[in-house]
C-alpha cells in the first residue's frame, strides 16, 4: 500500500514538473510594436546637459554598482532614489539636485541596468536587488542617520518589497511615486497600459519549478519592455534595458502576498498623477489603507506617469516629508 502511495505521489509530482516545463517554453519574447509605450525621451534628456557623475560603490560580490550623489546639507537625512524599470537613476537627476539640500541624496543604477560601460544584464538570484540596496546603505549612511528610501513606478514596487524582507528595519521612511504593487493589484491597469508585454506562461511555469527549489531556468526573459522605436533609435536607446528575466522581475516587485510588504513600510508618502496610464492613482489609498495607517497618500491632477517625477508638486511634497526626519 505504502509503495503504491509513493508510487502515485511520484507520478504526480512528475506530472505537475512536465506541465511547468511546457509552460515555460511553449511561450517565448516576441517583437514589441513600439506602439502605445511610455517615451522616456523628455524625461531623460530635459535639463540633464551636464548630470551628476557615475561613481562605482563595490557590492558584497565585488560588483561595482554605479551610482550618483547629490550634495547634502549637515544633520540630514540619506535619501535613496529608486528608478523604474528598463531605465536608470538619470530620471533623478533633476529632482536629485533640488533635493540635496534637503538629504543627502543617492541614486543607484540598479545591477543589470544603466549607463556605464559593461553593466550587467541580470542578475544572479532572487533578492540580489535587495541586498544591494542594503550594502548600499550600509557602505554610506553616517551613524544614527536616518534612512528614507523612494522609487518611482517599479522601483517604488522595489522599496515596498524592502520594506517587507530582511533588510526593512534599515528604513526609516519611504516615498513612493506611482509604485508597482503587483499585477492583480486594484491599482495596476492591463498590461500597466501597453507598457509591458508579460509571458504569462512562462512565469506560471517558472514560478512552478522554483516552488520546488528548481531555478535552472530562472534567467529566462518573462517581461519585456514596449518602448517606443523613436527612443530605442535614438540617443538614450543603448542606456534602456529592455526585457527582464524571472529572477531580476520577481525582484523588482513586492511578493506575491503584496499586502504584507505594504503593511511593513515605515512611515510613507505615496503620489500618483490622475492622468497616470500605467496605474490608477485612485485605489491606492483604499488598497494600502487596508492594512497600514503610517501612509499619506497625494493625487497630483493632471500629472501622468512619467510626469509625475519632475512635477514641481511632487517635489514640494517631498521636501515637506524629508524635512520631517
Amino acid at each position: 500500500m505504502l509503495v503504491r502511495i509513493l508510487k502515485n505521489i511520484g507520478i504526480s509530482v512528475v506530472s505537475v514538473l512536465a506541465v511547468a516545463v511546457v509552460l515555460v517554453f511553449s511561450q517565448r519574447p516576441g517583437q514589441t510594436t513600439g506602439e502605445g509605450g511610455l517615451d522616456f525621451r523628455r524625461q531623460l534628456t530635459a535639463g540633464r546637459e551636464n548630470p551628476a557623475a557615475l561613481q562605482a560603490l563595490p557590492m558584497r560580490d565585488g560588483y561595482q554598482m554605479q551610482v550618483r550623489t547629490y550634495g547634502g546639507a549637515d544633520n540630514v537625512p540619506l535619501l535613496v532614489l529608486v528608478h523604474g524599470s528598463g531605465w536608470h537613476g538619470l530620471q533623478f537627476d533633476r529632482l536629485a539636485n533640488e533635493l540635496s539640500r534637503d538629504a543627502d541624496v543617492i541614486v543607484p543604477d540598479l545591477r543589470g541596468h544603466g549607463t556605464a560601460p559593461g553593466r550587467r544584464g541580470d542578475i544572479d538570484y532572487i533578492g540580489q536587488l535587495e541586498d544591494d540596496l542594503a550594502d548600499l546603505i550600509k557602505a554610506v549612511a553616517k551613524p544614527g542617520q536616518k534612512v528614507i528610501m523612494g522609487g518611482h513606478s517599479s522601483g517604488g514596487g522595489l522599496v515596498v518589497r524592502f520594506a517587507g524582507g530582511q533588510h526593512g528595519d534599515l528604513l526609516d521612511g519611504a516615498i513612493l511615486l506611482a509604485p508597482f504593487l503587483k499585477h492583480n493589484a486594484p491599482t495596476t491597469r492591463e498590461n500597466s497600459g501597453g507598457w509591458a508585454h508579460v509571458l504569462t506562461r512562462r512565469i506560471i511555469g517558472l514560478s512552478i519549478l522554483n516552488s520546488v527549489g528548481m531555478t535552472t531556468f530562472n534567467h529566462l526573459p518573462v517581461i519585456q519592455f514596449n518602448m517606443p522605436r523613436t527612443v530605442l533609435e535614438g540617443p538614450l536607446g543603448d542606456t534602456a534595458t529592455t526585457s527582464y528575466s524571472f529572477r531580476l522581475n520577481t525582484s523588482f516587485a513586492p511578493r506575491s502576498r503584496y499586502l504584507d510588504d505594504v503593511a511593513a513600510l515605515p512611515p510613507f508618502v505615496l503620489l500618483a498623477g490622475s492622468a497616470d496610464e500605467a496605474f490608477d492613482a485612485s485605489q491606492y489609498a483604499p488598497t494600502m489603507g487596508d492594512v497600514t495607517s503610517k501612509g499619506r497618500y497625494d493625487m497630483i491632477l493632471g500629472a501622468n506617469h512619467l510626469d509625475l517625477v519632475d512635477d514641481p508638486r511632487t517635489e514640494a511634497i517631498i521636501k515637506g516629508f524629508v524635512n520631517e526626519f
